[in-house]
């Protein structure tokens, strides 16, 4: 008779309330939540300023942060310095002259018997991660993997070309599978287009998948029926 008093007069059950240790312990999480992300940033950034400042400011004169600004001791003049000489190199490379010490630079770097092949890997992989049109960890996609039945998320890296798609008599795909919590580390496989399937889901969502573990998943309404229907190519 109660539950329909309460139903007739349009009121529900009151919820119980939080005592003062589960609000504290609620707060506490929160504040985790909120500022851990933050911190952690701020944290690898400064780490990664100073180092590169650690490694520049002593090829600079003594004190230049106070002749140029007034002010020493100057926190990231060393990434500074770097970001303007870079930026000042890539636009002289644009020119003429520049054109010429590129190609007369990469002329000998090609021509050493040691530092060929390393110059030639690392160049390739700084063009094909920065290239506009590159593919290159820009789509997800999910494999079986180790084994049929298991799932993993993986990430596209082009389509595979040469000699490994010649001896496979197939096409293939060229996929790197991440590890957890590392992204960075993982394995590469060529796998044949019909066992690769596109996520509908960002690179970002699914780093943040493989760094959380799984605990943080894209939403469940974006395309959860589209993914297997989606053209390789």
């Amino acid at each position: 008779m109660s539950d329909r008093k309460n139903k007739a007069s349009g009121t529900d059950a009151p919820s119980p309330r939080l005592t003062l240790a589960g609000r504290l312990r609620a707060y506490f999480f929160a504040g985790i939540l909120l500022t851990a992300p933050i911190s952690i940033t701020i944290y690898i950034a400064w780490m990664f300023i100073d180092f590169v400042d650690r490694q520049v400011t002593p090829l600079l004169p003594a004190d230049i942060d106070a002749k140029l600004w007034g002010v020493r001791g100057i926190p990231g003049i060393g990434l500074l310095l770097v970001v303007v000489f870079l930026t000042l190199v890539g636009a002289l490379t644009a020119g003429f002259v520049g054109r010429i010490w590129v190609r007369l630079t990469e002329a000998v770097m090609r021509r050493t018997p040691v530092l060929r092949g390393l110059y030639s890997a690392i160049k390739q992989i700084f063009e094909t991660v920065l290239a506009q049109k590159s593919q290159a960890f820009r789509e997800v996609a999910l494999i079986e993997y180790p084994r049929r039945g298991i799932w993993t998320i993986a990430f596209i890296t082009g389509r595979t070309t040469g000699v490994i798609r010649d001896q496979a008599g197939e096409e293939l795909i060229n996929v790197f599978v991440p590890t957890t919590p590392n992204p960075t580390s993982g394995f590469l496989l060529f796998l044949p287009a019909t066992d690769v399937r596109r996520l509908p889901m960002t690179v970002e969502d699914g780093l943040k998948l493989v760094i959380s573990g799984g605990i943080v998943a894209p939403p469940e309404d974006q395309g959860a029926k589209e993914w297997e229907t989606l053209p390789l190519a």
